[in-house]
């Protein structure tokens, strides 16, 4: 279907892709792999026609429509989302048009009997056929299909595009080249700014399109759910496997031990061959054997070991003092932005030597919360972070704050102390900044670059609460790999916000969900989530198309047919010991708040402070809040008593 052939990339004598060919077939799902700067964008910008190659070819049948999605564009605002999504349908809004414009014709004229006006009613049908047969009588529900499935609530369709972040703006993109359902979708990190949600819905789409699909993606788990063929770039070189990515290591591992002994027996018998040539080449006896053997060298087809970047390094955060018990704990936690409920009366709370992870959809609050902690944001109740806390801040933007005049190896040794200072070169080696790479200026780096070097800046930091917003989103495999082994074997408290399953999986244990403006604790790991996610939904879908089942249900009530797992024990349990600490504390509140209210009753009474208005305010006031914290402890009580009852089950 697309032919590339012998393609070579060169910037100024460097050779970035070195006659690389392949072909793209219908049904193909490749996954295009390898470290930051290898060549995977560029080599999707010339298969889409954006990029001359330097050398070599691309050859796309005129037949074929291609869908390109970069990681940054030029983004227009000048509509609703609704109405700049619809512009993935040019063709049926043109045939619309075009429709309206001769009906308005046949309505207008009276010369009924004449050629031009059969000619314009044979017009009119052939569009409408062709109308119907592209999809013109449903195209909006598809619209609305595939924007509430990238995360888009219905209220959002009429707002401006403008109103939008860059990332919710990047969807409405990927929105019109789905609903274009081009031959070929050519996609570089589509996942960078989805939410879990949202992941998994594109996953869906994917698996069941009828093109093929060539995706760049450090989303282990996205390539490997999504992709059956990976190309990885290497040195130059590519490696094509019929393989997902996972699976694909094995084979490339497997490969190369193959290659590697294969080698080393020809250069074992290379050596005895040269071996017995220098030794017999003077011998008159021998020479038709010599000369035999030094022809059969020269045409001997030597085996090459692929050239393999290795260099790998462990790296460990700063040992951190040690913190309170508690990190940081919030109670009764609300945050608006002017009239926009995010977050409402929430609790959390968050001990030491937990990994925690915010999931949820984008705008749900994650961010939010995170910056709250930082201190960064204004919110209405209470947030205490716990004693002897230190916290490293690892923001999204994180890459811009950079100081761009200092060079790569400035911005770490500026932070660098004691041995580590020693170590600088391996540990920027480790994140692929090597050779004359550290000499770099910031303001040169790549997004991916910048966001390694923010990251070797936070490693290095000594901070024992580590906050961590989409830490992911630019490193490439390798680094990311890096990275979660160095927080897996970090003795502080994370905190991550992330939507990469691979890299969330195995790292933490406890994860708060955000939803409706409110937080849900869930114990264990990432895929235990997911499970019970799925698992809810559909029990959700079952009850919704099943409405008879539900109230026979009602009318005779059913013991649970399953016993609780010992996860979800673990995560009850946990959840009733942070309720009855809050109970607890409610009720020495409320005995302290009336012996206050039982003390001010007694001074209200006596005729010196009868017209003393300030005590009547701090007498309103404790009424108030003794109120406040009645309905908290009721509403925790009853919490704790439903999660009692379940215990039993």
């Amino acid at each position: 279907m697309i032919s590339v052939d012998q393609l070579v990339v060169s910037f100024g004598g460097f050779e970035l892709l070195k006659k690389i060919s392949f072909l793209i077939t219908p049904k193909d799902r490749i996954g295009l792999a390898g470290k930051n700067g290898a060549g995977k964008s560029t080599l999707l910008k010339i298969i889409a026609g954006q990029q001359p190659p330097s050398e070599g070819s691309v050859v796309v049948p005129k037949d074929i429509r291609v869908g390109y999605l970069p990681q940054h564009m030029q983004l227009a605002d000048n509509y609703s989302v609704f109405e700049e999504t619809k512009k993935a349908f040019d063709e049926i809004l043109h045939i619309k048009k075009k429709i309206d414009h001769i009906n308005h014709q046949i309505s207008t004229r009276e010369d009924y009997e004449s050629d031009y006006y059969m000619d314009l009613i044979t017009q009119v049908t052939e569009l409408n056929d062709r109308y119907q047969m592209v999809g013109g009588s449903n195209f909006e529900a598809e619209i609305e299909q595939t924007l509430t499935g990238l995360g888009f609530k219905r209220s959002d369709f009429s707002r401006a595009t403008s109103e939008f972040s860059g990332g919710w703006r990047m969807r409405i993109e990927l929105a019109k080249i789905l609903l274009k359902k081009p031959d070929v979708f050519l996609l570089d990190e589509p996942t960078n700014h989805l939410d879990i949600e949202s992941i998994q819905w594109l996953e869906d789409f994917l698996k069941g399109y009828a093109g093929a699909v060539v995706l760049v993606s450090h989303d282990r788990a996205f390539l490997d759910a999504v992709t059956n063929r990976t190309i990885e770039i290497s040195l130059g070189k590519i490696y094509d496997y019929k393989a997902n990515y996972s699976r694909y290591l094995v084979l490339r591992e497997e490969h190369r031990e193959t290659q590697l002994a294969s080698f080393k027996n020809q250069q074992k018998m290379i050596e005895d061959t040269e071996k017995f040539i220098e030794r017999f080449r003077y011998k008159a006896s021998k020479s038709v054997q010599v000369q035999s053997r030094a022809k059969m060298l020269d045409k001997l087809d030597r085996i090459e070991i692929d050239e393999e970047d290795n260099s790998r390094l462990n790296i460990r955060f700063q040992p951190p003092e040690r913190s309170g018990t508690i990190v940081a704990e919030c109670k009764h936690l609300t945050k608006k932005y002017g009239d926009l409920l995010v977050l409402d009366d929430i609790h959390l709370m968050i001990e030491r030597g937990e990994k925690v992870a915010f999931v949820g959809k984008n705008g749900e609050g994650k961010t939010t919360l995170a910056r709250i902690i930082l201190n960064e944001l204004e919110y209405q109740g209470t947030m205490k972070i716990g004693h002897n806390v230190k916290i490293g801040y690892f923001a999204q933007d994180q890459a811009q704050r950079l100081d761009e005049n200092l060079s790569v190896l400035e911005t770490i040794d500026q932070i660098a102390v004691g041995d580590v200072r020693t170590k600088i070169r391996d540990i920027l080696g480790a994140f692929m900044f090597s050779g004359d790479d550290v000499d770099k200026k910031v303001k040169v780096l790549s997004g991916g670059e910048r966001s390694r070097l923010a990251m070797i800046r936070l490693m290095l930091e000594p901070v024992n609460f580590l906050v961590m917003d989409e830490p992911t989103n630019h490193l490439d495999m390798r680094s990311k790999e890096i990275l979660k082994q160095a927080l897996a074997s970090y003795e502080g408290t994370v905190l991550v916000v992330s939507h990469d399953r691979e890299f969330l999986d195995g790292l933490v244990n406890c994860i708060y969900e955000f939803k409706d403006r409110k937080i849900k604790q869930h114990l264990g790991g990432i895929y235990d989530f997911l499970k019970r996610k799925k698992m809810e939904s559909m029990k959700e879908l079952e009850m919704k198309s099943k409405p008879d089942a539900v109230s026979e249900k009602k009318e005779k009530p059913q013991q649970p047919e399953t016993k609780l797992s010992y996860e979800e024990r673990k995560e009850i349990n946990k959840n009733i010991s942070r309720l009855e600490k809050q109970i607890e504390q409610a009720e020495e509140d409320i005995t302290a708040l009336e012996n206050q209210i039982e003390a001010m009753d007694e001074k209200m009474s006596k005729p010196e402070t009868a017209s003393d208005h300030a005590i009547f305010e701090q007498y309103e006031q404790l009424k108030t809040k003794l109120s406040e914290i009645m309905q908290g402890w009721e509403k925790n009580l009853e919490e704790y008593e439903s999660l009692k009852s379940q215990k039993t089950w």
